[in-house]
C-alpha cells in the first residue's frame, strides 16, 4: 500500500483498493455487479466536524486522471463535511448534518445532484454547496419527511424546491477529458473561493461553505438523484471492468 500525504487514511468497501500511482496514488474499483463498492482516501476518520483540519485561506492544487473518459458512479476530491452518520460512505459515528462541500465532484446518469438552478446535476463539475446549520434532533425528521414526500409528484417538487431554496450552491461544468491529467486547483477564502484548471478559471464562489471541513478523493459506484421529476433517490450501479482515480502531486497550503 503507498505512503499517503497529509495524514490521508485509506477507507476501502466492497473490494476498493488504494494503489501506487505514478508518482501519487491510485483508487480503484473492481468489477461490482451487485452492492456498494468505494475505494477512499481522507483526513477525517473519527474526528467529530467541530476537529476536521481544513480552514480558510488555504490553496489546494494536484494532478488527476481517471481510469474512463465516463465511469460509472461518483468520483471527485476536495473539501466537505461528511454529512451522513450511516450508510453509504460514512467514515464516523456522527450525528447527520446538512452537506457543505467544496469540491471538483463528477457523477455519471442517473445522477442528478443539481442544487442551484439550471445546473445539469452530473458530469463533471466544481462545485460549492453550503445548507443551513440544523440541529440533528430536527435534521432526522425533516430528512424523514422530505424523502417520503418525495414520492409524491406534486409533493416531491415541493420538498425539492424546499431543499434547494435552503442551500446556497454554484457549480460549473468542466470541459477537461477525465481520463487525461490536468492540474486542478482550489483558492479558498474567506469570502470567496476560485476553482481553476491547468491554470484557467472554471468557477468562482461568492459565498464558500463554512468551515471547518475535511479533505476526501474518492471512486465509487453510486448514485443520488435531487429533481423535481425523480424526486429523492438513492442506489448503486453494477460496473463489468475496474475503475480508477489516480492522483499526483497533492499540496494543501494554509
Amino acid at each position: 500500500m503507498p505512503e499517503l500525504p497529509l495524514g490521508l487514511r485509506p477507507f476501502l468497501v466492497g473490494g476498493g483498493r488504494l494503489e501506487s500511482g505514478e508518482t501519487g496514488f491510485r483508487l480503484t474499483l473492481p468489477p461490482t455487479p451487485s452492492g456498494y463498492a468505494d475505494a477512499q482516501v481522507d483526513d477525517y476518520q473519527g474526528l467529530p466536524r467541530h476537529r476536521f483540519p481544513w480552514r480558510p485561506p488555504l490553496h489546494l492544487s494536484l494532478e488527476a486522471r481517471a481510469s474512463h473518459s465516463a465511469p460509472l458512479g461518483t468520483l471527485g476530491f476536495g473539501f466537505w463535511n461528511d454529512p451522513f452518520a450511516f450508510g453509504l460512505g460514512a467514515t464516523g459515528r456522527r450525528l447527520p448534518a446538512a452537506p457543505r462541500a467544496l469540491w471538483f465532484f463528477y457523477g455519471s446518469p442517473p445522477n442528478q445532484l443539481a442544487f442551484s438552478q439550471g445546473a445539469a446535476g452530473q458530469g463533471w463539475t466544481a462545485a460549492s454547496l453550503d445548507s443551513p446549520a440544523l440541529p440533528a434532533g430536527l435534521l432526522l425528521p425533516l430528512a424523514a419527511g422530505a424523502l417520503a414526500l418525495s414520492r409524491l409528484p406534486l409533493a416531491g417538487r415541493l420538498a425539492v424546491d424546499a431543499i434547494r431554496r435552503a442551500a446556497t450552491a454554484q457549480e460549473a461544468q468542466l470541459s477537461a477529458g477525465l481520463d487525461r491529467w490536468h492540474r486542478y486547483a482550489l483558492d479558498w477564502g474567506e469570502t470567496e473561493a476560485l476553482f481553476s484548471v491547468d491554470g484557467e478559471p472554471a468557477l468562482q464562489v461568492h459565498t464558500p461553505p463554512r468551515a471547518p471541513l475535511g479533505f476526501v478523493a474518492w471512486i465509487d459506484n453510486q448514485y443520488a438523484a435531487l429533481s423535481p421529476e425523480r424526486g429523492i433517490r438513492f442506489g448503486v450501479l453494477p460496473t463489468a471492468e475496474d475503475q480508477w482515480l489516480e492522483l499526483r502531486e497533492l499540496s494543501i497550503r494554509t
